[in-house]
């Protein structure tokens, strides 16, 4: 809004509210000009112009980066201005779930199986989006609580110094890993949770899976909230050997030369990794829920799909569109070799409490 709308607005509202008195209407009229200008605040704001969006990391990474160059344009097109909140997958569910009885935030946009815990304890209301015709009904929630923005897969990275990635889970057990190794926390970080969910996978059950987890503790740093900041650490040697994800490490990459994606091979020898998309919905009791919808309909349009591979090195969600860019095809050939299989995400939500107590009592952290 320009400045000069926001002051009209706040003499308006002088006019309406005389009768409050002159400090409050002054109160009135700089906050609707502290908006105008655009100064982003350390909570949430309310004003009619502006939509908070809470995300796990991983879209925003870099400069340009995708998601505020989708924000600019909403807001060039919109007048709204987007407030941009981030934290780890699990960190923005637990703070949307905190502010349950006053709600701050519009959107969310977070991987599984967070996005499905915010759905089940009531924190999203059920949204259509324009266009959610394009994506595949098998990815959308039935309920209508959240439908994926952009397609990306679980992987693991390393510094290329190392010359190659330990090829199976079990050569990351090495004792040139102690302290050099470190990955998200399972239960709060979605990519740390991808990574137990991995494990149990590739070893074949809970027992195995936490049994290789119990040993790979000696070479573990230890717990991270947030999957994004480990990337600079592999990068400067620091670390050898971190989780990720496709989308967020080819984009980091871009700054980050020293870091390298690989998927390491199970006990029967084979590389496998499953989709952890990134989902956005409406938060249940948004202050401003129109311009939410709005920027939901906006991010999952056309002309941002289009620009997810290019820019953020995603997949988009549509059917309708299909990147022809280099980054689109370096995405497929990194996955070469690597078999897709899909989580029962529903029965990875039920058990997740457990499960993450049982990774917790297993390392000691």
């Amino acid at each position: 809004m320009p400045v000069s709308s926001s002051l009209h607005a706040g003499m308006q509202i002088i006019a309406a509210q005389a009768q409050e008195g002159w400090e409050s209407a002054m109160k009135r009229i700089l906050l609707s000009a502290v908006f105008g200008f655009g100064i982003v605040l350390g909570s949430p704001a309310f004003a009619e112009d502006v939509v908070t969006l809470y995300a796990a990391d991983g879209l925003h990474d870099g400069k340009p980066n995708w998601a505020q160059t989708q924000f600019d344009e909403f807001t060039k097109q919109t007048g709204i201005k987007v407030q941009y909140v981030e934290a780890g997958s699990g960190g923005v569910v637990e703070r949307v779930a905190k502010e349950a009885t006053n709600p701050q935030a519009d959107v969310l946009v977070t991987l599984p199986p967070f996005i499905m815990k915010a759905a089940a304890d009531g924190l999203l209301q059920p949204y259509t989006p324009a266009g959610s015709d394009q994506i595949d009904p098998a990815q959308k929630d039935k309920g209508g609580m959240f439908v994926p923005l952009c397609y990306n897969y679980m992987n693991f990275i390393y510094n290329a110094s190392l010359g190659e990635p330990p090829k199976t889970f079990e050569d990351m057990l090495n004792p040139k890993f102690k302290s050099k190794l470190q990955y998200s926390t399972p239960g709060q970080a979605g990519d740390g949770t991808a990574v137990m969910i991995q494990v149990i996978h590739a070893y074949g059950s809970k027992e195995k899976g936490f049994e290789y987890f119990k040993k790979l503790q000696a070479n573990n740093v230890g717990p991270s909230s947030s999957t994004g900041k480990l990337t600079a650490l592999v990068n400067k040697g620091e670390l050898f050997v971190a989780n990720g994800d496709m989308q967020m490490n080819v984009n980091q990459m871009k700054t980050n030369p020293n870091v390298r994606i690989f998927w390491p091979a199970g006990p029967d020898g084979k590389r496998s990794t499953f989709a952890v998309p990134y989902y956005i919905g409406l938060v249940k009791g948004a202050p401003h829920a129109d311009a939410g919808k709005k920027l939901i309909d906006f991010l999952l349009s056309k002309g941002p799909q289009s620009t997810l591979s290019s820019m953020a090195n995603g997949l988009p969600v549509r059917k309708d569109v299909n990147p022809t860019d280099d980054a689109y095809k370096q995405f497929h050939k990194l996955m070469e070799g690597v078999t897709v299989w899909t989580p029962d995400w529903n029965k990875v939500l039920a058990e997740l409490k457990d499960d993450a107590a049982k990774w917790r009592e297993v390392t000691g952290n």
